[in-house]
C-alpha cells in the first residue's frame, strides 16, 4: 500500500490535532495546553506556566484524549497527528472538579479576608469547577508561615503545591531558594535554611503563585484588586526599561505589577522596579517651590521661583554656566534642556554624571545584539560590572543562554556571585581589565562561537580606566566578530543621548573641576549621585544654584538657590529610550504631590520667561510634535590620570542605592542585599595595608577619605579595594588609588 499524501496546507514541522471538534496545526513535540492556548480554547491550570519548565503535578489541566483510556493532563501531552481532544466532556470536566476537589480540601478557603481576594486563579477556577458543599469534615492542616524577607509576604496554609515559585527560583532567578520539604500530606514549601530570599527577582514568586501563599509585603491588606487602577509605566532604574503597570487608588500608586513584553522584561519583573513607588512618597518630597534667603530656605510662589531661577540664568549664561542633567531624565525633558542651554549660549550641558573617564567623548548606544536575542547567545563575556545588580533582568537572559548551552566568561575586579557556571573568569585589578581582554584563549573561543556577545558594566564605564577598556572591548569584538553591548548608564542614557543633552564645551567632570559661576541640575541628588561627589558639593557650594528636583534633600538645600520641584516618572506623561533604542512611552499614574509639576512644564514657563527658542508649545501633543533627534559633536573629556601610590579602587552602584527614589524605598533598604557600606580587601593585602578583617579602616583618595569597616574576601582582585556608591560614607572615595591604614 503506499504512503498517504501530506497535507500540503499543514506547515512544516507541525501537525494537525482536533480540540473540541476544531481542526488546528501544532508544532511536532509542543504540548496539547500550548495548541490550546494558542486556539483561545481555555484549559484550567495551576502547575503551568509558559516561562516554566513542565511540572504536572497539580492535574488541574486533565482532558479526555481518544483512544486514551484515563484522562491526560495536558501540559505534559504531547500532540499526536491526528489527536483528538475533549476539553468540555464529561469525563474531563468529571476530572477537573475531582481534581478541584482534592486541592481544597486542606485549603482554608478564606477567600473573603484573604489578600489575594479577587485576583486569585484558584478562587476563580473553584467557582467553575468547585462544590458548592465541602464533603470534607476533617480538621484541615495548617502549615506555620515562614519570614522570607520584607518584600514577601506568606501564608502557606493557603499553598496547594504547584511548585510555580519552587521552578522559578531554580530555573530564572538561579538560586534555588525555595524547595519542598517533608512528604505526602506533610509535604510543604519553603526555604530551606530559613532565611530570606536573597534573589533580585524574588517579588516574580507572587505573581507566579496561582493562591494567596505569597503576597506582596508592602502592599499587603492596603487595598482590594478592584480599588485600583491600571496605568501603564516603566522601570526607570536601569536602562532595560522594564514594561509594568502601576496600580493606583486616588492618585496614590499602592502596587506595581509586570506587563507582558517579551522583546524586553518577558512577564517579570526586577525587585527594584516592584518596590520603589515606596519612595515616591519619601518625608523630603519637594512638593513647594523653594528659595534661599539669607542662607535660609522659605517657600515660594511659582512665579518668585522661576523669577529667581531666570534672574540666575540670565546673569550667568554662555561659558559661566553648567548644566547636569539626571541619566533617567526623560526625552521631552531632554529636548527642552538642550534647547534651554542653546539659549543661554552654553555647551556646558550633561547626563553622563556618574563617569569618571570620557577622554574618548563615548556616549550610550544600542546593544548591539538586542536584549531578547542574548538568550540565543553561545558565548557570553562579562566585563567590568555586576550584571545582576546593574540589569536583572538581562542577567536572566544571560543564564537562560548558559542553560541552553552558552559559555559564560567573566573579566572583572570582583568575583561576583553569578547565577550561571562560568567557563573562565580572569579577576584582575582594573586597570589590567582591558589587557585580560587580550587574553589568547578568551578571543578563541569568542572566535569560534556563533552568537558571541561582549557586555560592559558600570564598574568599567565608570571607572577610571573607562577609556582603555572601552577600547579593549570594541576591538575584541571587531576581531571575534562578537556584539558589543555597553551598558548605558542611566535609564535614559540613550535617548539624552540621541536628544543633545551632551556636552559641545565641557563635560560634567570639567563643569565640576573648572567651577561655572551657576548651575542648573535636573533631577540629581547631589549628595551621591555625582561620579566626584567631593568635588561636585564644593563646585556647587560655590555657585548660583537652580535645583529642579524631586527630593528637597539635605544636600540639594546645601548647595541650591532654587528648588523647583518636579514630578518622578511614575507621576507624569513621558517617553524613555532604552538600551535596544527602544521608545517606550509612559502615562502618568500617580498623582503629583503639592505643587509639584511635571518637569516639561517647568521647563516650558522658565523657556518663556527668558524668550528662549522652542518653547512655544502648549502642551504635551505640541512638545512632541517638535522633538527630533539631534547630532551633537561631543567634545572629549579630559585624560584621567589615576597613577600613583595606593591600592587600586573598585567602585560599583549598590543594587537598592542607585538614585534618589530606590534610595528611599524602605522595604529594599531592608533587602539583605542592601549591604552596609564597607571595603572588601584581598586576604593577601591586609598585612600590606595595616590592616585586619572586621576592623575599621581609613581610605583616602585624592578627593577625600572614607572611614569603613574592612572585610577580607578572596573575590576581590589582589591590589584592589572594592566599595559599593550610593552610601553617604563611600562618596568621597571617588576614583583612582587608595592609601589606606588602620582608623
Amino acid at each position: 500500500m503506499s504512503a498517504q499524501p501530506e497535507n500540503p496546507n499543514v506547515p512544516a514541522d507541525h501537525v494537525t490535532i482536533h480540540i473540541d471538534g476544531v481542526e488546528m496545526y501544532a508544532p511536532k513535540g509542543s504540548m496539547v495546553i500550548q495548541a490550546a492556548d494558542k486556539a483561545g480554547i481555555p484549559i484550567p491550570r495551576f502547575c503551568y506556566h509558559d516561562k516554566l519548565s513542565i511540572a504536572a503535578n497539580c492535574r488541574m489541566c486533565l482532558v479526555e484524549v481518544e483512544k486514551m483510556p484515563k484522562p491526560a493532563p495536558a501540559c505534559a501531552t504531547p500532540v499526536m497527528d491526528g489527536m483528538k481532544i475533549s476539553t468540555r466532556s464529561d469525563k474531563a470536566l468529571g476530572s477537573q472538579r475531582n481534581v478541584m476537589e482534592f486541592l481544597l480540601i486542606n485549603h482554608p478557603l478564606d477567600c473573603p479576608v484573604c489578600d489575594q481576594g479577587g485576583e486569585c486563579e484558584l478562587q476563580d477556577l473553584s467557582l467553575g469547577y468547585g462544590r458548592s458543599v465541602s464533603r470534607f469534615v476533617e480538621r484541615k492542616r495548617s502549615v506555620p508561615d515562614e519570614d522570607i524577607g520584607p518584600l514577601v509576604a506568606t501564608e502557606m496554609t493557603r499553598c496547594i503545591h504547584c511548585t510555580r515559585c519552587v521552578r522559578f527560583t531554580a530555573e530564572v532567578a538561579g538560586t534555588y531558594e525555595l524547595g519542598g520539604m517533608y512528604r505526602g500530606e506533610n509535604l510543604q514549601i519553603g526555604t530551606y535554611d530559613g532565611k530570606p530570599l536573597t534573589t533580585e527577582l524574588s517579588g516574580n514568586v507572587i505573581d507566579v503563585c496561582p493562591v494567596g501563599a505569597l503576597t506582596n509585603k508592602p502592599f499587603q491588606f492596603k487595598a482590594r484588586a478592584w480599588e485600583l487602577l491600571a496605568r501603564e509605566s516603566l522601570g526607570y532604574h536601569d536602562a532595560l526599561g522594564s514594561n509594568l503597570f502601576l496600580h493606583v487608588r486616588r492618585g496614590q500608586v499602592l502596587r506595581t505589577v509586570p506587563r507582558d513584553n517579551d522583546a524586553v522584561n518577558e512577564c517579570w519583573l526586577s525587585d527594584r522596579d516592584r518596590y520603589s513607588h515606596q519612595g515616591l512618597y519619601a518625608d523630603d518630597r519637594a512638593t513647594a517651590p523653594m528659595v534661599k534667603d539669607g542662607g535660609e530656605w522659605r517657600e515660594a510662589s511659582w512665579d518668585e521661583a522661576l523669577a529667581r531661577a531666570a534672574k540666575i540664568l540670565r546673569e550667568n549664561g554662555a561659558d559661566r554656566l553648567g548644566m547636569l542633567v539626571h541619566p533617567a531624565t526623560s526625552n521631552e525633558e531632554g529636548v527642552l534642556l538642550a534647547r534651554l542651554a542653546d539659549a543661554l549660549g552654553t555647551g556646558n550641558i550633561d547626563h553622563r554624571i556618574s563617569q569618571h573617564d570620557l577622554s574618548d567623548a563615548a556616549i550610550a548606544e544600542n546593544f548591539a545584539m538586542p536584549v531578547a536575542e542574548i538568550e540565543k547567545a553561545d558565548l557570553v563575556v562579562l566585563v567590568g560590572g555586576n550584571l545582576r545588580h546593574e540589569l536583572p533582568l538581562v542577567n536572566a537572559r544571560v543564564r537562560k543562554a548558559w542553560m541552553n548551552g552558552a559559555k559564560v566568561h567573566v573579566v572583572n575586579p570582583v568575583d561576583f556571585d553569578q547565577t550561571f557556571d562560568l567557563a573562565g573568569k580572569q579577576i584582575v585589578a582594573p586597570s589590567a581589565i582591558a589587557g585580560a581582554l587580550d587574553d589568547a584563549a578568551l578571543r578563541e573561543a569568542a572566535t569560534a562561537a556563533t552568537r558571541a556577545v561582549v557586555i560592559v558594566g558600570a564598574l568599567a564605564e565608570n571607572g577610571v580606566h573607562a577609556a582603555t577598556i572601552r577600547a579593549a572591548a570594541a576591538d575584541f569584538a571587531r576581531a571575534t566578530g562578537a556584539a558589543l553591548c555597553r551598558i548605558p548608564q542611566g535609564a535614559n542614557a540613550v535617548g539624552l543621548a540621541d536628544h543633545g543633552v551632551l556636552p559641545t564645551g565641557l563635560d560634567a567632570g570639567g563643569m565640576l573641576a573648572e567651577p561655572r559661576t551657576a548651575y542648573v541640575i535636573y533631577g540629581i541628588e547631589p549628595g551621591l549621585d555625582f561620579a566626584d561627589t567631593g568635588g561636585a558639593m564644593k563646585a556647587l557650594g560655590g555657585a548660583q544654584v537652580v535645583a529642579f528636583s524631586a527630593f528637597a534633600c539635605q544636600s540639594t538645600r546645601a548647595v541650591a538657590d532654587v528648588i523647583l520641584p518636579i514630578g518622578l516618572l511614575p507621576e507624569v506623561d513621558a517617553t524613555l529610550t532604552n538600551l535596544d533604542g527602544r521608545e517606550q512611552v509612559v502615562v502618568a499614574g500617580g498623582k503629583l504631590p503639592g505643587e509639584a509639576r511635571a518637569g516639561w512644564r517647568v521647563l516650558r514657563a522658565l523657556g518663556g520667561l527668558l524668550q528662549a527658542d522652542g518653547f512655544e508649545f502648549t502642551d504635551l501633543v505640541g512638545l512632541r510634535a517638535s522633538v527630533a533627534k539631534r547630532d551633537v559633536t561631543v567634545a572629549a573629556g579630559r585624560a584621567v590620570q589615576p597613577a600613583g601610590e595606593g591600592i587600586e579602587l573598585a567602585s560599583s552602584m549598590g543594587i537598592y542605592r542607585s538614585d534618589a527614589v530606590v534610595r528611599r524605598a524602605a522595604a529594599l533598604q531592608a533587602h539583605p542585599l542592601n549591604q552596609a557600606p564597607r571595603a572588601m580587601v584581598n586576604p593577601a593585602d591586609l598585612d600590606g595595608l595595616g590592616l585586619a578583617d572586621g576592623a575599621t579602616g581609613k581610605f583616602t583618595t585624592a578627593q577625600g577619605t572614607a572611614t569603613l569597616p574592612v572585610s577580607a574576601s578572596d573575590k576581590v582582585a589582589r591590589g584592589t579595594v572594592w566599595v559599593e556608591s550610593g552610601h553617604g560614607a563611600t562618596a568621597p572615595l571617588a576614583a583612582g588609588r587608595v592609601q589606606a591604614g588602620r582608623a
